[in-house]
């Protein structure tokens, strides 16, 4: 009977372990960008806003994704869990916590090429505002985004 306990509670173990394995790390939101990034280098932005809105599983997995952006106008080219956002402009719309984050985005992106911004946003698995850092990157005349929900 011990052994079996043991067997069981390993076993749980092992799958919790597993569960947050699962949980997209910093270093899947650059992997995800560069992949993105890659993608438009060598078949073009078009193919690359397809494949988001298409919810290609290289770009899109749950909570994890790229969105991509306009540098210079701050419209939203494509975004594959808020179709809406597609088309428009909410570059001075800020977060929950008044945080202009598409204006960081935006300015950290032409400024260096790359980095973080951290806010808060609506995380498609929970429903729930959370706070959020994404990576993103200036690709061309385009900013392509990954975020990771902070636990």
């Amino acid at each position: 009977m011990k052994l079996l306990a043991t067997a069981t509670a390993l076993c749980l173990g092992l799958a919790c372990s597993g569960a947050l394995a699962n949980e997209p790390t910093e270093k899947d939101a650059i992997a995800m960008t560069e992949r993105g990034a890659a993608l438009m280098k060598s078949k073009g932005k078009d193919e690359m806003m397809k494949r988001i809105s298409a919810k290609d599983p290289e770009f899109v997995q749950g909570e994890l994704y790229v969105g991509m952006r306009d540098i210079k106008s701050g419209v939203m080219l494509a975004h594959p869990h808020n179709p809406s956002i597609v088309g428009k402009d909410l570059t001075d719309v800020p977060d929950a916590n008044g945080k202009k984050y598409r204006r960081a985005i935006i300015d950290l992106a032409a400024a260096k090429g790359k980095g973080w911004v951290d806010y808060m946003y609506k995380n498609p698995t929970t429903g729930k505002i959370e706070p959020k850092t994404t990576y993103v990157m200036k690709v061309d005349d385009v900013v392509l985004e990954a975020g990771i929900y902070k636990k």
